[in-house]
């Protein structure tokens, strides 16, 4: 997800990791001495993917040397509180961290190291507002779209490369429900009328030949991607187009559609929030990833090891 403070994000993640692979020491913190830190987050009603993050508490109780304090609200209750007038509640969760005296001496020990900008972090009411800051979530305001998966990618991405080879895998094995529509979405930028991408230009170069693939071959576009993603960072692309039946010709022919369409899906990773790769995105709600997927009725296969290698499980990570 695109973050507002994307450094101090990072820094929390970072600093989580660390804790998390250091030796725990015998000196346990006296009752007395246990720093505290006032949370409410707004979840959203019915919907747990909504809900608090343990992952994000951990890595904010790490940053911030301190245990957290959660209050939940329902975004319902949120909606109807005068308080809470002014906040953006399409996606939830929503951390609000009050800025007591331990969160303003870590922002100022930040600030001083470079770490973050002054008011880089949004605030509301005196607490820091945390938008958009976990992995999964659900967008309120979004329109339903049943039975719909969106895979948000970059085509030179491992992750993102590895989350299509188990789609690949679950449809050779039929193990997919017949009126799943599966959109996989590319992820770029457009600056001063140059496109650009994480992984340089022969990524975004590779992206509009799949989406070339995509609306004008679509019976041929997961072949296509399971010849590629052998070896997706080689320059052989029309070897593995012939190979899936494909005349290269035709992405000569169909460029400038490739980069239109490409275009509506810069516009659509905007509207989502996305930036990481891959991100999975289900019935135009609901942000989570394939494994959760599993626990959807239908999509059960997804919780397995698809062709009985883990080298095609997707890794736990993100470009």
């Amino acid at each position: 997800m695109k973050k507002y403070f994307a450094t101090f994000a990072i820094l929390a993640m970072c600093v989580g990791f660390v804790y998390a692979a250091a030796p725990k020491t015998n000196a346990a913190k006296t009752k007395s001495t246990v720093k505290e830190i006032p949370v409410t987050v707004i979840v959203m009603d019915d919907d747990a993917t909504g809900g608090v993050d343990s992952a994000l508490n951990s890595g904010l109780e790490r940053t911030f040397d301190a245990k957290l304090n959660v209050t939940t609200i329902n975004r319902s209750a949120a909606l109807n509180d005068p308080k809470y007038q002014g906040l953006n509640l399409d996606f939830m969760p929503l951390y609000l961290i009050e800025k007591n005296d331990v969160v303003k001496t870590k922002i100022e020990e930040f600030i001083k190291n470079g770490q973050l900008r002054p008011g880089q972090i949004p605030e509301h009411n005196g607490q820091l507002v945390f938008e958009h800051q976990t992995r999964n979530g659900v967008y309120a305001n979004k329109a339903l779209r049943p039975n719909e998966l969106d895979l948000f990618v970059m085509s030179q991405c491992p992750y993102g490369v590895r989350a299509e080879n188990q789609i690949i895998d679950l449809l050779k094995l039929d193990r997919l429900p017949k009126d799943l529509k599966i959109n996989v979405r590319y992820i770029a930028s457009e600056r001063n009328g140059e496109i650009n991408s994480l992984h340089g230009s022969a990524e975004w170069e590779e992206d509009v030949r799949q989406i070339i693939i995509r609306e004008k071959y679509p019976k041929k576009f997961w072949k296509y991607l399971e010849i590629r993603n052998k070896d997706y960072r080689s320059s052989l692309w029309d070897v593995a187009a012939e190979e899936a039946g494909i005349n290269p010709r035709i992405f000569r022919k169909y460029w400038k559609f490739g980069l239109e369409k490409l275009k509506e899906d810069m516009k659509i990773t905007e509207e989502y929030n996305v930036s990481g790769s891959p991100t999975v995105i289900w019935q135009g709600r609901t942000v989570t990833d394939l494994g959760s997927l599993g626990n959807i009725r239908g999509l059960e296969g997804f919780k397995q090891n698809y062709s009985g290698s883990a080298a095609n499980a997707a890794p736990q990570g993100q470009c």
